[in-house]
C-alpha cells in the first residue's frame, strides 16, 4: 500500500458509515478491529491532513454510544444466564464479575470497561440486566464513548505527526502502538479488579 492509496481510501464517502458500522459492531464482536481503524485515521489526518477530525471522533462516539444501547437493551431483555456463552469462558466470568458491582461501581465500570473488549459486552449486559435506569446509563455511556474515540485519534495523532513524511508507516507504527497500550490497559484494569475482589472476599 503506497501513500497514494492511503489518500483515496481515507477520502472515501464510505470511510464514515464503515467506521460507524464496524464500531457498532464491535459492541458485540471483539474481533472487529475498530479502535485500529479510529487510530489509523488519527494517523492519517496527522501525516496527511485527511480525514476531517472531528467528524472521525463523533462517528467513532456514536458507534459506540449505539453497541452499548444495543447490548444494554440485550441484557435488559434476556437476562445473564439464557444462553450458554453468557455462562461460560471469558464472557461468563466478565458478567460474573459485573453482575456483583455494576449497580455499585457504575460510572467506573463503564468507563474502564471501554478499554477491556469482553468486559465492555459484560458490563454493558450486566448494566441492562440489573435494572439499572437508562437515563443513568446513557450519559456515562456517551460521555466513555466520546473519550474512548477521542483517545484512540490522538493516539494515532501524535504518531502521524511524528512520521508525516511516510503516511503509511505512520498508520503501522500508530496501530502498533495502540495494540501495545490496549494490553497494558487490559493488563492494569483486570489486576486492579482481582486485587479488589481479593480484598472484598477477604473482609
Amino acid at each position: 500500500m503506497d501513500d497514494a492509496v492511503v489518500l483515496e481510501l481515507v477520502s472515501s464517502p464510505w470511510l464514515l458509515p464503515a467506521l460507524l458500522a464496524l464500531v457498532v459492531g464491535d459492541a458485540f464482536l471483539v474481533v472487529l478491529p475498530s479502535e485500529t481503524l479510529v487510530v489509523a485515521l488519527g494517523a492519517a489526518w496527522a501525516a496527511t491532513g485527511s480525514p476531517a477530525l472531528a467528524p472521525v471522533v463523533l462517528v467513532a462516539a456514536l458507534g459506540a454510544i449505539i453497541g452499548d444501547a444495543l447490548c444494554f437493551a440485550i441484557g435488559r431483555r434476556v437476562g445473564l444466564d439464557r444462553w450458554r456463552w453468557q455462562r461460560t469462558g471469558a464472557v461468563g466470568r466478565a458478567l460474573e464479575r459485573a453482575r456483583r458491582t455494576v449497580l455499585t461501581r457504575t460510572a467506573v465500570l463503564i468507563f474502564t470497561a471501554r478499554y477491556v473488549p469482553f468486559a465492555r459486552i459484560a458490563v454493558n449486559l450486566a448494566a441492562g440486566a440489573s435494572g439499572l435506569p437508562v437515563r443513568r446509563f446513557l450519559p456515562l455511556s456517551a460521555a466513555a464513548g466520546l473519550a474512548w474515540a477521542l483517545y484512540n485519534v490522538i493516539v494515532g495523532a501524535l504518531v502521524g505527526a511524528a512520521l508525516a513524511e511516510t503516511p503509511v508507516l505512520a498508520i503501522v507504527i500508530a496501530v502498533g502502538v495502540a495494540i501495545v497500550l490496549g494490553l497494558a490497559v487490559d493488563a492494569v484494569v483486570s489486576r486492579v479488579v482481582r486485587r479488589r475482589e481479593e480484598r472484598e472476599s477477604g473482609q
